[in-house]
């Protein structure tokens, strides 16, 4: 063997031990720059309806399917630059709603009158249901300019949602709302689009009104 040679694998023997033994930092993991809009509103004032409220200009509405036929007020704001929209919930504290329960014989409706503490319950039990994923909730009472009042809850960690919210005039209308996106849930890369998304729920709520009677 030559010693050109014999030089030559010595070497790169010695530099590569030397590379498996050098500190190496891994750069941290990059995410898509995100073009956010600029903030401007515009109305929901659907006829029948009995709330309305002020929406951003970048995201539409478009009703949430309900094959029971008794939530018709139930819609979804979207945003489908970012994937994902926010689920609201309307109820008459006065009126009633349909359950699924499971019996003997497989599942059936169950009619069960509405109230204020049942659904503010409700709203509770449907945000706790994501415990097992997030690293904690914290819930914030709020109440909005005309008289109504609600809770605001954050959700941190991987859980599907970040965002969460009831609102009621505690006689008469109860709603609830839920931020959802449609990818992976991943704190990191989709706090930037909640962030940003929360002022516009947070306009939502500062403009809400209850109209009519229910």
């Amino acid at each position: 063997m030559n010693k050109f040679f014999s030089g030559s694998v010595l070497f790169a023997l010695f530099a590569n031990i030397f590379a498996c033994n050098s500190g190496y930092t891994p750069k941290p993991r990059s995410y898509f720059k995100i073009d956010l809009p600029q903030r401007a509103y515009k109305e929901f004032n659907e006829p029948g309806y009995p709330y309305g409220f002020e929406y951003p200009v970048y995201a539409s509405i478009s009703k949430e399917a309900d094959s029971t036929g008794n939530n018709p007020y139930w819609i979804n704001v979207n945003f489908d630059q970012f994937q994902g929209r926010i689920y609201l919930s309307y109820k008459s504290i006065t009126g009633s709603s349909v359950y699924k329960i499971k019996t003997p014989s497989g599942y059936k409706d169950s009619v069960v009158g509405n109230s204020f503490e049942s659904l503010r319950e409700e709203a509770y039990k449907m945000t706790y249901k994501h415990t097992i994923k997030a690293t904690g909730i914290i819930d914030s009472a709020f109440a909005t300019a005309n008289g109504s009042t609600g809770v605001y809850f954050y959700v941190a960690g991987e859980a599907a949602t970040s965002k969460q919210f009831y609102v009621a005039d505690t006689a008469r209308h109860f709603l609830r709302g839920a931020l959802y996106f449609d990818a992976s849930p991943n704190a990191d890369s989709i706090s930037v689009v909640s962030d940003f998304l929360e002022e516009d729920i947070k306009h939502l709520l500062k403009t809400l009104r209850w109209k009519g009677k229910q």
